[in-house]
């Protein structure tokens, strides 16, 4: 279902008159207020070890639970990107952040409870102080170390990070 299906009244006037403006507005009949929809903010980290290895998690709920993902997620309000792929990196990994490089963005929509949220899945290098702390926690089953090259896109549950992986094997493989 398309998020803008979900809304039913208007979020200022709570009229009924709310309807459709366009394929990413709605329009209150009453008041004129008009809701676009515009993507979520969504952050993924690509930490390498130096070796020419990558940190990869596996996903613990759903959606796509059990496939293979970046850490990552959802920047909170009042957050910049960098802060948000900061932050998911220490809930997820335990790994504390010391620099992030924004390297490329993906639209993607993550199917959550039934909706179709459209997010932008902007992508950070980033670099940590030490990998000593490394431990899977939040909404992360398993963290490994995969070697780039032999990275299968594949398996990796959502279609944002699989095109990501994609991207990243070229631009890591020339960096090495």
């Amino acid at each position: 279902m398309h998020l803008l299906d979900t809304f039913k009244h208007c979020p200022k006037c709570g009229s009924d008159t709310f309807a459709e403006n366009d394929f990413k507005s709605k329009r209150c009949g009453n008041c004129g207020f008009v809701y676009y929809l515009n993507p979520s903010a969504a952050n993924v980290a690509v930490i390498t070890d130096g070796k020419g290895n990558i940190l990869v998690a596996t996903r613990s709920k759903e959606p796509a639970k059990g496939t293979l993902d970046l850490p990552g997620g959802f920047c909170d309000c009042h957050e910049s990107a960098e802060e948000g792929v900061i932050r998911e990196v220490l809930e997820e990994t335990g790994l504390k952040v010391t620099t992030t490089r924004y390297m490329f963005s993906i639209p993607n929509i993550y199917s959550y409870s039934g909706m179709e949220i459209h997010t932008m899945d902007l992508f950070f290098e980033c670099r940590t102080a030490d990998n000593a702390n490394l431990c899977a926690a939040d909404d992360v089953q398993e963290l490994q170390w995969m070697a780039i090259e032999k990275l299968d896109s594949s398996l990796f549950g959502l279609r944002s990070i699989r095109e990501g992986v994609e991207r990243l094997k070229s631009i890591l493989n020339h960096k090495e």
